[in-house]
């Protein structure tokens, strides 16, 4: 029996039991995957500040996330397929994070619809929009979203075309996957998870199948995807989502001072800084080392959160300590859903927690709320000298 003490436990577990097109669909970036493995190693360049003699009974993680009580301020982000992960993985990991006390998000691209999640969970979750084309399938899931209560919209702006990743195009990738010869040889060893996709019914992708034009079944779905997200997504077209939503928004895919500030002026419950995990824009900046400068420009004016690139209560206390409100894991929370389901998530969330809490209390603090740049030693060229 493996002693999992670690994200990296989980994710050795992650590869042996999940079918290779969807490991390497969630473990890849765009093109030479430059922005993807910075997301993670600049982590790496900041370290901490020891502090001893300092009482540390009485700590807690507990914050709030756009005036949600959370736990510890950690968000499951939206990642698409998720429900090619593990059998029925979105309604797993948002009852996980409901137990936990984190937000879930749901994916406009998720297999099990916002219907199958809002049926199985007590709690309301926060709901991801893709922007597509076709404004009666946008304005028809935003409804659906209102009715099944979500409490935010998360509204990633960093998708209006889809960055190419090597992988998936040389893997074929689908939902479900097409049986080509290849992937019948790698889902022969992949027995549990063959197991859990026999006993579900949800194997495309439950938000669009049957809810957009001429999508009646996943052999139309390509097409329909392939052509419509929208690359005219601008910021006329983002109030008119706002209005329609009427409720907290946030703006997923900052990674620019500039369109910072302009979301802020805009008013927004928050931000996101992503860079899609390092799957849209090969070659910008980590999301870390963007993350000061941008909460130097907006963060009295807008909460600020990030992802991309977090993969232990290390990394999440770092970015705390560096100025965010609350982070998302995606990766991170992906490996313990195809590990071991459900438990694997919330396994995933116990590591965090407790390397939040350990690594906190080391350097000398009991609230998480507290952490600022002060704990932190970061190298002087950390955000770069750029013209």
């Amino acid at each position: 029996m493996t002693v999992i003490t670690s994200i990296a436990d989980l994710k050795k577990i992650y590869k042996r039991r999940v079918p290779k097109m969807f490991y390497d669909y969630a473990e890849s970036g765009s093109y030479t995957e430059q922005t993807f493995r910075d997301n993670t190693t600049d982590f790496e360049r900041l370290r901490l500040r020891q502090k001893v003699a300092v009482d540390m009974s009485g700590r807690t993680t507990a914050s709030t996330m756009i005036g949600q009580n959370v736990t510890m301020p950690v968000a499951l982000a939206p990642v698409g397929l998720t429900g090619m992960q593990h059998a029925d993985g979105e309604i797993l990991a948002a009852k996980a994070a409901e137990q936990f006390g984190v937000p879930f998000t749901l994916s406009t691209m998720s297999i099990c619809s916002i219907e199958d999640v809002a049926a199985r969970t007590k709690n309301p979750f926060w709901f991801q929009l893709y922007v597509m084309k076709d404004w009666d399938f946008v304005e028809n899931v935003i409804n659906r979203a209102k009715a099944a209560k979500c409490s935010a919209m998360v509204l990633t702006l960093d998708l209006q075309l889809l960055g190419q990743r090597h992988k998936d195009l040389k893997n074929g990738l689908s939902a479900p996957p097409k049986l080509t010869l290849p992937v019948m040889m790698d889902l022969a060893t992949k027995w549990r998870w063959g197991v859990g996709m026999l006993g579900t019914r949800r194997h495309g992708f439950g938000n669009i199948v049957g809810h957009a034009k001429g999508v009646g079944d996943v052999s139309s779905l390509g097409s329909w995807t392939a052509e419509q997200f929208d690359p005219q997504l601008d910021w006329t077209k983002i109030k008119r989502i706002r209005e329609m939503w009427g409720g907290k928004i946030i703006l997923k895919g900052i990674l620019d001072v500039e369109d910072a500030q302009r979301a802020a002026d805009f008013g927004c419950d928050a931000i996101v800084v992503s860079n899609h995990g390092g799957r849209q824009l090969d070659g910008a900046l980590s999301a870390i080392r963007m993350l000061p400068s941008i909460v130097r420009a907006v963060g009295d004016q807008v909460e600020v959160h990030m992802d991309s690139g977090i993969r232990s209560g290390q990394d999440v206390l770092k970015a705390l300590a560096l100025g965010a409100h609350g982070t998302f894991i995606g990766r991170s929370y992906i490996y313990g859903l195809g590990a071991m389901g459900q438990k694997g998530v919330t396994t995933a969330l116990e590591v965090i927690r407790k390397e939040l809490d350990t690594t906190m209390a080391l350097c000398g603090e009991r609230d998480v709320k507290a952490l600022r740049r002060d704990n932190l030693l970061i190298p002087k060229d950390f955000e770069g000298d750029w013209v």
